[in-house]
């Protein structure tokens, strides 16, 4: 049985970028953060330490940068994929490249020309495959965090001897949403759809009257890609943020709905992808 060099690639991890417009008196802002990862010839300075293949991650880095300035940055899938590109036809070895971009929201504080309050802790993601087979941009958002206090149950779930969970026709659903989804082509605007997809998981997410988180996500999965072709598939992972009752019988008091204490772990953790068939 012989031993061999599986897949590898190599890259420049969490690069901080920030770019300044500042092309009038009013200034532009675009804070992200870059991860490049290439595959290709290397094996190598895997076997033997040559490195006469390998981009330095230094250079990976200096790139990010030198773009910003060259080609500009502004929507992240264009940045993504101008980077990808470069690394796949400009430097021989490389076969393949992956970007992934993740970018905070500022916004101006009281209108103000050159000062910002950050958003959050919402953050704006995309990652861009480059390779042989063509071209994949998949968007998406994290972090976004969004509550109801009605309109959710949770009953009739399997019991076993274990369970000491109460059913509830009446809870506080919760979570920090994670959604990616993959888009069919390139020729996509990237902004407009990006605020309609979120648009319509808040949406659903308020309106749905739901019996489980996992029915949430189906219904906020399934509007999305009635609402967007230009979509192939949406990944949703849900935290379920427990708020737990808090009995204040041992003060004399009553409690119907209105006090509860707000669990930071464990939590259940539901993910669902849907597609197109």
């Amino acid at each position: 049985m012989g031993i061999v060099l599986g897949a590898n690639q190599y890259g420049k991890a969490e690069n901080r970028l920030v770019r300044i417009y500042r092309e009038t008196s009013r200034h532009e802002i675009r804070d992200v953060t870059i991860t490049t990862a290439l595959r290709g010839d290397f094996a190598d300075a895997h076997l033997v330490g040559d490195q006469a293949n390998v981009l330095p991650t230094d250079t990976q880095k200096n790139t990010c940068y030198a773009f910003a300035k060259e080609r500009g940055l502004h929507e992240i899938e264009d940045f993504g994929l101008a980077l990808a590109r470069h690394f796949v036809e400009d430097v021989e070895p490389v076969r393949a490249a992956t970007i992934t971009i993740d970018e905070l929201g500022w916004q101006r504080a009281q209108d103000h020309d050159h000062t910002w309050v950050r958003t959050g802790p919402e953050v704006r993601t995309t990652e861009v495959v480059v390779d042989a087979a063509g071209e994949v941009v998949t968007s998406g958002v994290k972090d976004l965090v969004i509550l109801k206090s009605t309109g959710s149950e949770f009953a009739g779930f399997l019991k076993d001897r274990y369970t000491t969970l109460e059913e509830t026709h009446d809870r506080i659903m919760a979570t920090s949403l994670v959604a990616r989804w993959r888009y069919t082509s390139t020729d996509v605007e990237w902004d407009k759809t990006r605020t309609d997809v979120r648009r319509i998981l808040i949406d659903r997410f308020a309106d749905v009257h739901s019996l489980a988180l996992q029915q949430t996500l189906w219904e906020m999965g399934k509007a999305v890609l009635e609402a967007h072709t230009s979509i192939a598939e949406i990944s949703l992972q849900a935290p379920n943020k427990h708020h737990f009752l808090v009995d204040l019988s041992p003060f004399g008091l009553e409690n119907p709905g209105e006090v509860f204490y707000a669990a930071d772990r464990p939590y259940g953790l539901i993910e669902a992808t849907v597609t197109r068939d």
